[in-house]
């Protein structure tokens, strides 16, 4: 924005695809009103390659609603989700934490099943499991660990103890061992209803 900001015409529509935090996305909003441009917050919200212009996005700001409409008539997949800029960099990353870390852990897990010689039979398990998730098993994951939260965090630390003597760093486990820790004074976030 800044590099393009003296050439920019006023009330052109200024649309920013780089990931970022939402309050990084309203001080570029400031920035651009100084020019009355029309700035939009865009969010990707899935993988790029093979789909371009179909890829599925959120816009927010002053501009969204003439970025959708200008985008739509190329065939673009794009979803205003109000005027307030940083709406959809905060949906995204609501989104990636799970998505980013999900990579994460199972690229832990792999690095240890190949340092235990069950890289095969691990990469199967792990197909299986998540073949089988829906809604009910995502639930299920959520709901069932203040109950089990004890257990769980025994399960996790020796988990730890395992990826340590196989060599492998155990960033991503130690992590849920400190979400586990924290589940009985901090509870459980509440879900939405499902659908009837």
């Amino acid at each position: 924005l800044d590099q393009a900001f003296e050439a920019l015409p006023a009330a052109v529509i200024y649309a920013d695809l780089s990931t970022a935090s939402a309050r990084h996305k309203q001080q570029l909003a400031a920035r651009a009103r100084e020019r009355e441009l029309a700035f939009v917050d865009v969010a990707l919200m899935s993988t790029v390659p093979g789909k371009g212009l179909s890829t599925p996005s959120l816009a927010a700001g002053p501009g969204a609603a003439g970025y959708v409409a200008l985008l739509g008539q190329a065939g673009a997949q794009v979803e205003a989700v109000g005027p307030v800029a940083g709406a959809a960099a905060t949906r995204k990353l609501l989104r990636s934490i799970v998505m980013k870390g999900l990579a994460g852990i199972v690229i832990e897990s792999m690095r240890a099943a190949h340092a235990a010689g069950l890289a095969e039979e691990t990469w199967a398990n792990l197909v299986g499991q998540f073949g089988e998730m829906d809604e009910d098993f995502l639930r299920r994951l959520v709901t069932g660990t203040a109950a089990h939260a004890d257990r769980r965090l025994d399960e996790m630390q020796a988990a730890v103890e395992l990826l340590d003597e196989l060599g492998v760093a155990p960033i991503m486990t130690r992590g849920t061992v400190e979400n586990l820790r924290r589940t009985p004074d901090a509870g459980l976030p509440s879900l939405p209803e499902t659908p009837s």
